[in-house]
């Protein structure tokens, strides 16, 4: 509810006080303190959307999911083995996307927060991978809701101390703990199939020869940064985007982008991660790829620049 429709009318207010003269103006106080309580989705609500293209293909509830069984894994989010209750990745996939052929095509995952990963489908259908409906390592909250069941609980996870519902992608092999090649996303809300080139069509550095190293930086940024960071608007909206309305390159000098991009944590505490595997060739490629997108910006949410009053 909106804040403003808790606000009581004169014509409401005169018929509080006099309700108030008997047992009525008690009922009536009930229904509004009820009223403008904060509303939340159950977690029998949750639901999971499949997209291609960005057209919905089929919403999931998590009662359709499938049959969750306990997995325990190491986690490296948590640094310990974590036990969850959850389906197996593959064959919701083929669920979700029931009709599609998932041979050879990329996928995003996007969660809640704007985090979105892009791919390969040939990854998400490797046995191992789960989606976790609830955490199974934290006892339940104590019943309060009017059903009388007690409520899931989930262990804050991340460096921002985040709530990973509704779902979290997981995985259970013992070579699946790498974050680079097997991406753990937390409230995760849509899987989307299409390629990058469709979805990001701004982020190319279009006219450059291919030997150009901006090409290199592209592959860079979308291997590393895109998950959270956008060009032009398309990307991940966690972090803020790294062309529009300015290019990090027209107000952060390069060896200050090079030294940060390798350990953030020497700058301020944030939830962006390190990569000291980033040789200086790599932070190259990244700066000519940014130093490229400068000339090359598309901004969809730009304001208007307003035109200056006529002279009288």
């Amino acid at each position: 509810m909106n804040p403003r429709e808790c606000e009581s009318s004169p014509l409401q207010t005169r018929r509080v006080q006099r309700s108030r003269q008997g047992i009525g103006g008690l009922a009536l106080g009930l229904i509004l303190l009820v009223a403008c309580r904060p509303r939340t989705t159950p977690p029998d609500e949750r639901q999971l959307e499949f997209l291609r293209d960005g057209q919905l293909v089929r919403r999931l509830r998590v009662q359709e999911l499938g049959t969750p069984q306990p997995v325990t894994a190491w986690d490296p989010y948590y640094q310990r083995e974590k036990t969850f209750l959850a389906v197996p990745l593959a064959p919701l996939l083929r669920q979700g996307f029931s009709g599609l052929s998932l041979d050879g095509e990329e996928a995003f995952l996007r969660a809640q927060d704007g985090y979105t990963v892009p791919i390969a489908v040939e990854r998400l259908l490797e046995p191992g991978g789960f989606v976790a409906l609830s955490d199974r390592s934290v006892p339940p909250t104590p019943a309060t809701a009017p059903s009388g069941k007690a409520e899931a609980t989930w262990e804050p996870i991340g460096p921002q101390r985040a709530d990973p519902r509704p779902f979290y992608l997981f995985w259970s092999g013992r070579d699946q703990g790498r974050l680079e090649t097997h991406p753990r996303p937390w409230q995760l809300v849509a899987i989307e199939l299409s390629r990058t080139e469709r979805r990001y069509p701004h982020i190319q550095p279009r006219g450059l020869p291919g030997s150009d190293p901006a090409w290199r930086g592209l592959r860079l940024f979308t291997g590393e940064c895109i998950r959270c960071h956008a060009i032009n608007r398309e990307g991940g909206r966690v972090g803020p985007d790294l062309n529009v309305p300015q290019s990090i390159v027209e107000y952060r000098p390069p060896e200050q982008i090079r030294a940060y991009i390798v350990d953030p944590g020497r700058f301020r505490y944030g939830s962006m991660p390190a990569h000291p595997h980033l040789d200086a060739a790599d932070l190259d490629a990244l700066l000519a790829y940014f130093a490229a997108m400068k000339s090359r910006k598309f901004d969809p949410d730009a304001r208007a620049t307003p035109r200056p009053a006529a002279t009288p």
